[in-house]
């Protein structure tokens, strides 16, 4: 019985040849490094600090998972500087937007409880059940809840997406990439940026509809429309 021999693919021999190959994978590195380019120059001086983000009338909170029904670290982080955001007076409205696709995972109603716990009012919060990703998040904020203008946030590795794809979605966005620990998570976040950064660059400059639409919700607007109330000092310490 003749053994049989596998052989990989042969490399050019010639001169000619391997210069070919050598500017066929740069001319792809290239290609694949264009969409974290375009989100970087579209994000460009729109990241701000909690302190320094401009007063504006929505701050948009994206879901990032439940640890047993309840916010993960990541996204507590995010609760907690919209929370601040909200005592402060630099926004007057939080939009949760995250994931409600099973009756045993409801990212927005964990969202909306973690944030009254943490004095922001039960209706200064608006909730979107429907935020898949972000790019639905960011549409569904312009065309279902008629939101113009808005401070998004979420982590240091997603926020230049988030901004990005809400720019193009016609939101005009400032964001704030809050801190978190450089974790597993944390490096797993970043390296999936560079795959997204691709999807985000299509559904940019195709704009598809977001998995669900329906009619337009006035949450936003009611929100807004009632008088501001007392602002809630931070919780204490270890408080609920």
């Amino acid at each position: 019985m003749r053994a049989v021999t596998l052989r990989g693919p042969r490399l050019p021999r010639t001169r000619r040849g391997r210069r070919q190959l050598v500017q066929a994978v740069m001319g792809g590195c290239v290609l694949a490094l264009l969409p974290a380019t375009w989100m970087h120059l579209v994000a460009d001086g729109r990241l701000r600090s909690a302190a320094d983000v401009p007063r504006t009338d929505v701050a948009v909170v994206f879901g990032a998972g439940l640890w047993d029904g309840e916010p993960s670290p990541y996204l507590a982080h995010r609760l907690d500087a919209a929370a601040g955001l909200y005592r402060e007076g630099r926004v007057r409205v939080v939009l949760v937007t995250g994931d409600n696709s099973r009756e045993d995972y409801d990212e927005p109603d964990a969202m909306r409880a973690y944030l009254t716990r943490h004095g922001v009012p039960d209706g200064r919060i608006v909730s979107d059940y429907a935020g898949f990703d972000t790019w639905d998040s960011c549409v569904r904020a312009k065309r279902i809840f008629g939101v113009d203008e808005a401070v998004l946030i979420s982590q240091g590795f997603h926020i230049r997406r988030a901004v990005a794809l809400c720019r193009a979605a016609g939101v005009e966005s400032y964001g704030v990439g809050v801190d978190a620990v450089h974790d597993a998570t944390w490096y797993y976040g970043g390296a999936r940026e560079i795959l997204a950064a691709g999807k985000a660059a299509v559904d940019a400059a195709f704009r598809p509809d977001p998995r669900f639409l329906g009619p337009r919700e006035p949450g936003v607007d009611r929100a807004l429309a009632a008088g501001d109330p007392p602002r809630a000092s931070a919780p204490r310490a270890g408080g609920r």
